[in-house]
């Protein structure tokens, strides 16, 4: 079971190391060639009085560490969040330097500053984002104030008018902050995602490991079930002919108690049966409970009812299925779910016809928040909104984002359809057996037709059982 985690996805362990130093050395040159161009144009072609000494001497400042570091660090090291960091503050710094030379906000390449504080958006931590977020607000402030105004060979001065370099200053400040938050929300849910999807796989190879194996114990326990039974019948002769001695007969006695305990091993091991065609296909209500039967003893009652009857009392056959793991995956995180948030019971109704085959598992909860129903499947919803619906069995949950997500996604995989509801909605105010639902919701559906089916394929491609020991 994959346990429901809200971790924030942008925590430093989750990130760490992220960003190659070589992605940054070649923006860096890129920004060189860039601000080297525009000096040479500013001074050749457009007459500009600037400080060009100062000028080259920030250029060659960023020339400088990009040497260095091209020398000194290999080519696929990747930055530490301070180290990104630290890299990132000195682009900053090194672009206020020439645009403070250069004009300050009157310089149309201001809008540039946007640039790293993008970058530490996307990859770096909310800290580091907000720490050279408001670095860059303070200097592009300070520049608004203070700055070397660009100026004419002939001395005029170049200065636009005090409501455009304030209307520039409040474009930054909004770019800043609209672009950092834009940029880091996408990379989040990206992120998120990323990490869901691979926490999904995991449950599935897990599971189908499971499976496998339990296939291969369950066919080792049958077949060892001959020769240990001829070892007791072995054993049980000769403590009849060795009652005149007493030495023997204790250690005979302790192998066929031996046994006898490995018997009741292998049996526990293989009471699955054989791996045969009854461990790939099963009844419905077998898979279901098969599903939910790790926490039926959670101190929760669970009640299961077929086609609005109890289990017990049911009198047709139900549908045979191909047991594939991810229903059973899918369907035993929703009933832990249901676990973790009902006050005494949940039911799990299970229901088919001619069309359809449907599972729907509530509680006596209290239902999903009303304000996340529409983000129920998504991953890492944040735990900070849990309070409002936790139970004496929830103080301590964690989730509700991805293990939702997970049974979500591999049910769906297998051509079920998700509805997530709450019971005070009028939607559904009993389950079968009339007892009061109160809580949450999940109805899971299938076309009939679509899991039969691959229940016949499988079912054909196998072919018959058969002994292992019969085949060649």
């Amino acid at each position: 079971m994959v346990s429901q985690l809200t971790q924030n996805s942008f925590a430093r362990e989750a990130r760490s190391e992220w960003v190659r130093l070589r992605t940054l050395i070649m923006l860096r040159w890129l920004a060189i060639v860039g601000q080297s161009a525009a000096v040479i144009v500013a001074v050749g072609y457009l007459d500009l009085q600037i400080p060009l000494q100062a000028c080259a001497l920030a250029i060659t400042a960023s020339i400088l560490f990009n040497t260095v570091t091209t020398l000194v660090m290999p080519s696929n090291k990747r930055l530490s969040e301070n180290e990104a960091l630290l890299t990132l503050t000195f682009d900053v710094a090194q672009l206020v330097l020439l645009l403070f030379l250069t004009g300050g906000l009157n310089n149309p390449f201001a809008l540039l500053i946007l640039v790293p504080v993008t970058i530490s958006a996307t990859a770096l931590t909310l800290y580091s984002t907000l720490l050279l977020s408001f670095t860059a607000l303070c200097l592009i402030s300070v520049l608004g104030i203070f700055h070397i105004p660009l100026t004419l060979q002939n001395g005029v001065v170049l200065k636009s008018p005090h409501l455009f370099v304030a209307g520039m200053w409040v474009a930054l400040v909004i770019g800043i902050i609209f672009l950092a938050s834009y940029a880091r929300r996408v990379t989040t849910e990206m992120f998120a995602m990323s990490q869901a999807l691979s926490a999904t796989q995991m449950a599935m190879e897990r599971e189908q490991k499971l499976t496998a194996l339990g296939g291969v114990v369950a066919a080792a326990a049958h077949e060892m079930g001959t020769p240990l039974a001829t070892i007791k019948l072995v054993t049980s002769e000769l403590l009849n002919d060795l009652n005149d001695k007493p030495d023997l007969k204790e250690d005979i006695e302790l192998i066929q108690d031996q046994v006898e305990r490995l018997r009741r091993i292998l049996k526990d091991m293989g009471r699955t049966g054989k791996d045969d065609l009854l461990l790939k296909h099963a009844p419905l209500t077998a898979i279901i409970q098969e599903a939910v039967q790790p926490h039926e003893n959670r101190g929760i009652e669970v009640l299961f009812t077929t086609n609005d009857v109890l289990l017990s009392e049911l009198t047709q056959e139900p549908p045979v299925i191909f047991r594939q793991p991810e229903i059973i995956h899918g369907l035993r995180n929703l009933a832990q779910n249901a676990v973790d948030f009902a006050t005494s019971q949940i039911w799990v109704d299970v229901h088919w016809d001619d069309d359809i085959i449907s599972v729907r598992i509530s509680d006596d909860g209290r239902g999903y928040p009303h304000d996340l129903l529409d983000r129920i499947g998504e991953p890492f919803i944040s735990k900070r909104r849990l309070p409002k619906f936790a139970t004496k069995n929830s103080s301590q949950y964690q989730g509700m984002g991805l293990g939702l997500f997970i049974s979500k996604t591999l049910l769906e995989r297998t051509g079920a359809e998700l509805t997530f509801a709450n019971a005070n909605q009028g939607l559904i105010g009993l389950s079968p057996n009339g007892a009061k639902i109160t809580g949450a919701i999940v109805s899971v559906v299938w076309r009939r037709d679509l899991l039969e089916q691959n229940s016949r394929s499988l079912r054909d491609a196998l072919g018959p059982n058969e002994r292992f020991d019969e085949i060649s």
